[in-house]
Parts: C-alpha cells; structure tokens; sequence
C-alpha cells in the first residue's frame, strides 16, 4: 500500500475511537474495501488485486433454561425454552491475489477463551469447507477455494508471546525429510493457514506497517470504564490507517452506534456471567455427586463391616454350641465311668 511521504497531521490525543474489538464496529472497518483489503494484505503478507467482503449477520442463542407450563408443569413446546441472545457477525471475503490465486478469508473476533466458541467456530468452519464458491459471476465457475482463517483473539495464547502469529502449512516429502516447493489444489482446498492476532499483547510504539495497523486495537487509554470507547495515542503516518481512524472516530461520534455497542457489550458480560454460574453449578454437581459417592462408598463399607460382624457372631454362637455339647457328652461319661481326672 502506497504510504504518505510526511506524517499525516492527527493529534494523539485528540482522537476518540470506537473499541473495534466490537463485532458493530468492526464491520465497519470490513464494509470498506481499502480498509478490508489492507487489513487482510498487511496481515497475511500477500498482495491483493481484488476483494469482495461480506459480513454476515447472525443471532446466536443459547438456552438457559427450561419454563415450565404452569398448567402441566412440564415443558412441552419449543417456546418453553428462556434464550439468551447475542448479535454476532462473521466475516468472510473472497481475495484475488497477484499471483492469479483465489482464496477465501474468515476473520473470527474471539474475546474470551471459552470451550463454546471455540466449538461454534469449529462448526463455522465446517460448514465453510463444505461450500463451492463462484469465482467468477459471468461464467457461473465454481471452486472450492483455499481458506486461510484470521482469529483476532481478546485472551493471550500462553506459549506465544507476540502480537502477530502465523501458523503455516508446508509440505514435506516423508521418504526424503525435505520441503517440497509447488502447491496442489486438492491439498489447498483441505487446508488451511491460521493468522492469530493476541490484542493483550498488542503495546508499545509501532515499529512497522503491522503493529501500526494493528495499535488501532491497542486495549488501552478508554475514557472512562466501559472501555468502549477511547483515544489514540500514536503518530500517523499511513493514509489507510487515518482512513481506519476515521471510520472509528465516525462510529464514536454517533449515539446510536454507541448504544449498539453497549448493547453488545452488556450481552458479551451477560454470556460471561452465564457461562461462569453454568460452571459453578457444573462444579457444585460434581462436589455433590463426589460427596454421594464418598457416602455411598461408606454405606457400602458399614455394611460390609456389619456382615463381617454378623458372620463373627454366628461363629461365636457355633462355638458356644460346639462347647455345650462338649459339656453334656463330658458329664455323660462322668457320671456313667467316674469323673474323668484331666491334669
């Protein structure tokens, strides 16, 4: 991307931007195609000739609990069921690269480390590999395009520490252990690449066109604690990026946006304080069911030790029997042969 010869003049601190962790703002960004495609090219580091992005809406729920009629006192019906409700947009763009290569991009804003997302996306993902992609409107051509995966993560990967990580495929040849030059469709279409973006880890002066790019993420200087919106503090000195600015700072300025936003950020805390009282109760029920058990396993063992005494007793009472006959035979041959003298 072309960049400005001097820096552009904008004020660190006289820009207040919209947090674009937030999928209403973010799509914002992926709605603009200079934006999108410079966001897409600076990351993966491939030169883009064509772009087409498409956020795609969603409502995403989550059953709570169940209702119960209060006729039957049973849940009978779909619309028994409590949702918890979240809007979420994915975002997918379709890339022409310069060397002729079309391929399709997903970008996944990831801000928790949870089980539940990471299974949604995976379903997502699915679903994506299972699409044909018309490359071409005219012709009506179709391809399983290569997916390349950008996750923009709002938690730390705890082995990596770097704002920006690639994880690549390449291929090997097994017989001989070297790396092979060259790519095949079939392979392309089964595999993928994974760009993760670590925002915690995104501080400190910008070095480069990426950290540059990717300080308009920068989890820092918030007005105040809702942390939604907040100002930028660093010199600009790349058109896209004053664009990006813009685009933010728009978002910031409107009232409406800004209530979209704290709608999506009151329902992400009400999924978090979901999902914890969920564990907690997953944790309870397995002290309980643990505490059941240690009490079944004493029962158990109270009776087993109640056997062992019944059986102990049956063998004192036999031997007490055994001794009284002994007894009566003893006294039998006394008193028919004399007393029997037992030194």
């Amino acid at each position: 991307m072309a960049q400005s010869e001097k820096s552009i003049s904008i004020q660190s601190d006289g820009i207040k931007i919209a947090n674009p962790i937030y999928d209403t703002v973010f799509k914002y960004l992926m709605e603009n195609r200079r934006v999108a495609r410079f966001f897409i090219e600076t990351l993966i580091g491939e030169k883009i000739t064509e772009i087409a992005v498409l956020p795609q809406e969603y409502v995403y729920k989550k059953v709570i609990r169940e209702k119960e009629n209060e006729s039957t006192n049973k849940v009978s019906k779909r619309n028994d069921l409590e949702f918890f409700s979240i809007l979420r947009y994915d975002f997918v763009a379709t890339i022409l690269t310069d060397k002729g290569e079309y391929k399709k991009v997903l970008i996944e804003i990831q801000k928790s480390r949870k089980y539940t997302e990471l299974e949604r996306f995976r379903s997502y993902l699915g679903e994506k590999y299972k699409q044909v992609d018309v490359i071409n409107t005219k012709t009506g051509e179709e391809e399983s395009l290569p997916i390349i995966c950008i996750f923009i993560l709002g938690f730390k990967l705890l082995e990596h520490d770097t704002a920006a990580l690639k994880v690549g495929r390449v291929y090997y040849d097994l017989i001989t252990k070297k790396r092979m030059s060259g790519k095949d469709k079939f392979v392309e279409a089964l595999t993928h690449d994974g760009f993760f973006v670590q925002i915690p880890r995104i501080k400190g002066k910008p070095r480069n066109i990426l950290e540059k790019m990717l300080s308009v993420f920068e989890q820092r200087y918030f007005i105040d604690n809702r942390e939604i919106v907040k100002t930028y503090e660093h010199q600009v000195d790349n058109e896209i990026i004053k664009e990006i600015l813009e685009i933010l700072r728009n978002v910031a300025a409107d009232p409406e946006e800004m209530k979209a936003i704290e709608a999506e950020r009151f329902a992400i805390k009400d999924d978090e304080g979901y999902e914890n009282a969920l564990k907690t109760i997953k944790e309870k029920d397995k002290t309980i069911a643990t505490q059941g058990n240690t009490i079944t396993t004493l029962q158990n063992e109270k009776k087993a030790q109640d056997d062992t005494i019944a059986v102990l007793q049956n063998e004192k009472a036999a031997q007490g029997n055994t001794i009284a006959e002994l007894q009566t035979i003893l006294e039998e041959y006394n008193r028919k042969y004399g007393k029997l003298n037992i030194e």
